[in-house]
């Protein structure tokens, strides 16, 4: 049996990212109606035969970790889940969403060993 002190577990989201094209939207990223990508840990899968545009995938990609992770209810990384194309002509925008709860060893993600005292910015100056 594992000690709760020995655990080193942690959780994130799995995400699933889709196309939304308003109706009428005119759409350059070549984004459809029902595409989706799956977020599960680190690993980005697509269905069989769909891709993504890159340039798409840029607008999204810097906000998928902080949606992995739990947040505050009030905060708007909790509430907002779409994101416009990064193409400023184009209609389409990508909904996040959470999709279930998985577990991961901290141990199986990075070699850094836990204790390991993180830089403390409790003595810089506040901005």
């Amino acid at each position: 049996m594992t000690d709760a002190a020995d655990d080193d577990g942690f959780e994130l989201y799995d995400l699933r990212v889709e196309a939304v094209i308003p109706e009428g939207a005119k759409v350059y990223c070549g984004a459809k109606p029902g595409d989706y990508f799956d977020l599960k840990g680190e690993m980005l899968t697509l269905p069989e035969g769909q891709g993504i545009s890159i340039y798409a995938l840029s607008a999204v990609l810097p906000l998928l970790a902080a949606k992995q992770r739990p947040t505050h209810p009030n905060d708007w990384m909790t509430t907002d889940a779409e994101i416009a194309c990064s193409d400023p002509n184009c209609g389409s925008r990508l909904r996040i969403v959470r999709t279930g709860l998985r577990r991961f060893s901290h141990a199986a993600t990075t070699a850094v060993p836990l204790g390991r005292p993180a830089h403390d910015v409790s003595s810089e100056e506040e901005i």
